[in-house]
């Protein structure tokens, strides 16, 4: 008797839950969902934001449409996502930049990166790439960093822009290693890798996906990674700490967000779909060839997380001095 009420309550649980999944999938059965990516196709965001909404869209029954909004380092479409609707059919993806640089890099940020959203998942992670033109004298960290030390302020870095994670990773490193290199920033990574591949420029630092191509095609040489561990597509590339700074560690990050009061039982909802996709076999095999590795957090970790990343590049934008209007 015990036992047929057991598997009598484990069973109407189990339909209930399914139930509930069922009606809230129904909500977006068919519907247009928007996932605004703050930055131009093509870029590191956007490489992690499209198998994302593709799955997404399927475990919703719905249709997922990746908007890119480019602007003021992402702060253009975040702040877009910031005033919609907060009923579910707009997302955002949101980055280091967005939601833990651009609050100390901006002087007037029109939106509150805590305040105005509704933190959903942790989507995934990249290590930032030193990568050099082959025509440089350098096969490592050591000696770029004895290169520049024999003329101060002669080489150049390209990045995807002033604030970037590959600007402040770099200013980490100049700071690490007591070094002066000179900033070329640019409007978006395409156009710096170009540069670099031709020459024009010495050394870029950017998330790893956006020069993958280049490193294995042989137009660009890697240095080493700012990850705690070696990326999984590059074994024989040396991080940074191993490189002689201990504890030199930065990472670039996606997330979904949504507009803040966003219904508890939706963004619950929400995280499980997004969770779900994130640690599936088919969302690491398309991001794991790119250096990119998915991550997962539940929301109240992601929140902590993104507090303390709030807190570790705010410092990085005061040590760095970098300032935009």
């Amino acid at each position: 008797m015990r036992r047929r009420r057991f598997l009598t309550g484990t069973l109407l649980c189990a339909a209930i839950s399914s139930s509930a999944r069922f009606a809230w999938g129904q909500q977006f059965a068919s519907k247009q969902v928007r996932l605004v990516v703050p930055f131009p196709a093509g870029g590191p965001t956007d490489i992690v934001a499209r198998p994302l909404a593709q799955m997404l869209g399927e475990a919703l029954k719905a249709t997922i449409v990746v908007d890119n909004r480019g602007g003021a380092g992402g702060s253009v479409g975040a702040d877009a996502v910031a005033k919609s609707s907060p009923d579910g059919a707009t997302l955002l993806m949101g980055t280091v930049g967005t939601h833990a640089i651009n609050p100390s890099l901006y002087k007037k940020l029109a939106y509150d990166a805590v305040r105005d959203f509704t933190p959903i998942s942790l989507v995934a992670a990249a290590p930032v790439a030193i990568v050099v033109h082959p025509g440089l004298p350098a096969n490592s960290v050591a000696e770029l960093v004895a290169l520049a030390k024999r003329s101060p302020g002669k080489l150049t870095f390209g990045t995807a822009g002033n604030g970037t994670p590959g600007h402040l990773t770099a200013e980490m490193f100049k700071t690490a290693a007591e070094v002066n290199f000179q900033h070329v920033p640019y409007r978006g990574s395409a156009p710096a890798v170009t540069d670099l591949v031709g020459g024009q420029i010495n050394i870029m630092f950017d998330p790893l996906q956006s020069v993958l191509s280049n490193i294995q095609g042989g137009k660009l040489r890697p240095l080493a990674v700012s990850s705690v561990q070696r990326s999984l597509i590059l074994p024989n590339v040396p991080t940074v700490a191993e490189s002689g700074y201990k504890d030199f560690e930065s990472t670039a990050w996606w997330a979904v967000f949504a507009p803040a009061n966003l219904p508890i039982d939706l963004a619950a909802r929400l995280a499980d779909e997004v969770t779900r996709v994130v640690r599936s076999d088919a969302f690491r095999e398309k991001l794991e060839p790119l250096g990119v590795a998915p991550v997962a957090l539940s929301r109240g970790d992601f929140a902590d997380f993104q507090r303390r990343e709030l807190a570790k590049w705010g410092k990085a934008v005061h040590d760095s001095g970098a300032t935009m209007d």
